[in-house]
């Protein structure tokens, strides 16, 4: 959620904070929910320009940002505004609240980071949630947030879809079903933030100091303000999402009956996870693409031998449907791409043009960069391997899963296959197109943005082939209508 700008703009502040301030109605819903009684006292953990504080005329706010708080105070006069980090005064302070809602800053693991996580992970270990490095910043708020709630107490919060899938939000769910009588998530496909590429979903918590055995969910395709909470779609049994759906609710966007099929392929002992046949990991990181990948005409006008050369599938757009050929990498080499890895190995003896290349300008710029000043030599890139199969790391339609006939090698755009089970692999692999292991890779992967499909190797290896014994041809209609399900969620347009 974060882009490149000038450090004036005032949309630079938003982006680096995770700032998205909240559409009227959205905030107007949340707090009306939240509020039993006129003089319940509001906490907004993060509150901005003052938008849900501006709503109830007893409500205090956390702010960081100087503009931000003093825009609050204009906003809401009558409100309480703290200005400073919250997880530093949730950790001081002595007041407890009847309810909170809000809309906390979406800040990703990278930018989320220094004396703030610490004490934001530290503050949410101390209530029992431990989350890991890769948390981002909205879920510590929401433990930090209900800690400070009176016993019975509510929130309401918007959040990132991410909730439905991502490892690190489910600590946090595990504190809410922990913590509160009634959890309810409200999935929304249409987007709350038209202007970002962030999905966002809502998040009701009710009555703490209970606990819960399932979590409400709710899937629609637009937001209606009101002051209730919306119809709950599917009670989601924690067991079931404990161990079927490894607690992710995004499997319950899809029908029941697809449900259950999954389900009982996964317990099947004769279905099969692409990691039980293949290890799923990223290619090389060069540390700077342009220098290390030549283009033929390059090569030749450097006069650098073959031998120090290697083809190479330097990202998904250039993968082929079905198997990458020698026709293919001469297609590559026609066309003068620049898909020809400079491979050098530590210890070689190089001749006197690749020395002429690695002292050229160009060269010069690239051993200055991160991961080649850090490596020794700067000039061998590491971890450089022929895979058997390549496959998608980001798609669109679908992940595609392509043979390495011509013994290309990879970079981290795309992920190496290679395989463990010859056997296995040559029974499974033609049936990657079909229906169901279509569905495997949208449910095991995650939306990315701009309607993409994105598999991290972890979430590759999990991709699912069924036991024949399941039967799965005679759902390949309710299959093929699952998978449009979840790409329309993630907002591929067919």
């Amino acid at each position: 959620m974060r882009g490149l700008m000038r450090a004036d703009s005032p949309i630079f502040y938003q982006k680096q904070s995770g700032a998205y301030f909240t559409p009227s109605d959205v905030a107007r819903a949340l707090v009306s929910w939240a509020l039993r009684v006129p003089s319940d006292r509001l906490l907004d953990p993060s509150c901005g320009d003052g938008q849900f504080l501006a709503i109830h005329r007893n409500a205090v706010g956390i702010e960081e940002n100087l503009h931000s708080a003093q825009a609050a105070i204009a906003t809401a006069p009558w409100a309480l505004v703290h200005e400073g980090d919250f997880f530093a005064w949730a950790a001081q302070t002595q007041e407890r609240f009847e309810c909170a809602a809000g809309n906390p800053p979406f800040i990703r693991y990278q930018s989320f980071k220094g004396e703030v996580r610490q004490r934001a992970l530290e503050l949410c270990a101390s209530h029992g949630v431990h989350f890991t490095g890769l948390t981002s910043s909205w879920a510590p708020f929401l433990v930090a947030t209900a800690a400070l709630l009176k016993p019975e107490g509510r929130m309401a919060f918007v959040v990132p879809a991410e909730i439905g899938h991502a490892p690190y939000a489910a600590p946090l769910l595990e504190f809410l079903v922990g913590s509160f009588s009634e959890v309810q998530i409200i999935a929304i496909r249409s987007k709350l933030f038209p202007a970002l590429s962030e999905d966002c979903w809502l998040l009701y918590a009710e009555d703490y100091g209970g606990s819960t055995n399932r979590i409400a969910f709710t899937v629609c395709d637009y937001f209606k303000p009101s002051p209730r909470r919306p119809k709950v779609t599917v009670q989601v049994d924690l067991d079931e999402w404990r161990t079927i759906w490894s607690r992710r609710l995004r499997p319950f966007l899809m029908p029941k009956e697809i449900r259950g099929l999954y389900a009982s392929t996964i317990s099947d002992p004769d279905s099969r996870r692409l990691g039980d046949i293949a290890h799923v990991g990223i290619g090389y990181v060069s540390g700077d693409n342009d220098f290390f990948h030549l283009r033929p005409s390059e090569a030749k006008c450097w006069k650098i031998p073959s031998i120090f050369l290697h083809p190479s599938l330097r990202n998904g757009r250039a993968m082929p449907s079905r198997q990458i050929t020698k026709a293919t990498v001469e297609a590559w080499t026609t066309s003068d791409d620049p898909v020809l890895l400079l491979r050098l190995k530590r210890g070689q003896e190089l001749p006197r043009s690749v020395l002429s290349y690695l002292d050229s300008s160009g060269g010069v710029a690239a051993r200055q960069g991160y991961k080649c000043r850090n490596r020794t030599p700067w000039y061998v890139v590491p971890d450089v391997q022929v895979p058997d199969y390549v496959m998608s790391y980001m798609a669109g339609r679908a992940a595609n899963l392509v043979r390495n006939v011509a013994g290309v090698t990879c970079t981290n755009s795309v992920h190496s296959v290679r395989i463990h089970n010859k056997p296995l692999a040559a029974k499974l692999f033609p049936h990657w197109s079909t229906p169901f292991v279509r569905l495997s890779c949208e449910l095991e992967g995650h939306a990315l943005g701009g309607g993409m499909l994105k598999l991290e190797p972890r979430e590759a290896t999990q991709i699912l082939f069924p036991s024949e014994r399941i039967g799965v041809a005679a759902y390949e209609e309710a299959l093929e209508e699952a998978i449009e399900t979840l790409q329309r969620w993630r907002h591929y347009a067919n």
